[in-house]
């Protein structure tokens, strides 16, 4: 890596694509469908008018009921990605067997590469819930680079499988090979973590459309960090936060036996979360990757950045 590439500024806008609706709380074919026809055009036109480059971690079902999804950011260089199979909570990384998810890996990469006509090396977990078989299971698979940890972020209680995200507090910040069963620490394994960005709040768009005012103080913070360490900034946004669904009556689904985790991950998290959705969300956006456009910020895809400071092969 040479200095002048070390000087560089980079932004990683990455986008989980799901069939999750943010107003029913729960998965939906038919959300599935407007995230085709109007979440994801909304998305490639802002990143058409800003020239950014960006990764897309789709799941298998999506790819394999929604084809077109993946297939309509090819020809303008966005990357490929996968984010599992499924999106359900009981099918979760941090709950399935090594064999399960080498299964599930497997299957994603299969269908995503059907579509795209390249390897797939990218992941993100859903809900970024993994364990100590993910990074094997990645290796196994062929992935090399894993987006699934969210350094120093403190709202994992909101989310399901917050005791295992505890593990995020002492993450490295920078981009780093994991060990071979650790996706959270440092090591000689062949996975490198690219991790979410995150300042106590995580840095994605859910705080940008309900907390725009701690997303403008995070991303003021970050450059500031930038300048120091030259952190890569990696935000994360669903194309289904650009559509909305209001206008069907709804009632928050519970997906967890558990009576916390529904307070907390279901009833008012599902609360909060549909502020700002739809139109709404798209000049906050805009503002976001505006304020690094402006400061020179490249913005380029994961397994771009990944090759230009050398953490893998070019």
């Amino acid at each position: 890596m040479t200095n002048t590439e070390n000087n560089k500024r980079y932004a990683l806008w990455t986008n989980d694509v799901e069939d999750h609706s943010i107003w029913f709380n729960k998965l939906r074919y038919e959300t599935g469908e407007l995230v085709m026809k109007e979440g994801m055009p909304i998305l490639l036109e802002i990143y058409k008018k800003f020239n950014v480059k960006s990764t897309f971690y789709f799941t298998g079902y999506m790819a394999e009921h929604f084809p077109d999804v993946v297939s309509m950011i090819i020809k303008d260089g966005h990357e490929v990605a996968s984010h599992g199979y499924s999106h359900e909570v009981h099918e979760a990384f941090d709950v399935l067997s090594y064999k399960d998810q080498v299964e599930h890996l497997s299957k994603s990469k299969k269908l995503l590469e059907d579509i795209c006509g390249y390897k797939v090396i990218s992941f993100r977990a859903p809900a970024l819930r993994v364990n100590s078989d993910t990074p094997k299971a990645l290796a196994e698979t062929g992935f090399v680079i894993d987006s699934s940890v969210a350094s120093q972020r403190f709202d994992m209680f909101l989310s399901f499988g917050g005791l295992k995200k505890l593990k995020w507090l002492t993450a490295p910040r920078l981009p780093y090979h994991t060990q071979p069963d650790n996706l959270f620490k440092k090591g000689n394994g062949p996975i490198v973590e690219v991790p979410l960005t995150a300042l106590m709040f995580p840095y994605v768009g859910t705080t940008m459309r309900i907390f725009p005012f701690i997303t403008k103080m995070q991303h003021t913070i970050l450059n500031a960090e930038n300048k120091i360490n030259h952190k890569p900034i990696v935000f994360d946004v669903h194309p289904n936060e650009f559509i909305n669904e209001e206008s069907e009556s709804r009632t928050i689904e519970r997906r967890s036996k558990n009576f916390f985790s529904y307070l907390l991950a279901d009833l008012v998290r599902g609360k909060l979360k549909v502020k700002n959705l739809g139109k709404a969300a798209i000049p906050l956006y805009e503002k976001e990757i505006e304020f690094y456009q402006n400061r020179g910020y490249q913005f380029v895809t994961v397994k771009d950045y990944c090759k230009a400071q050398g953490l893998i092969p070019n």
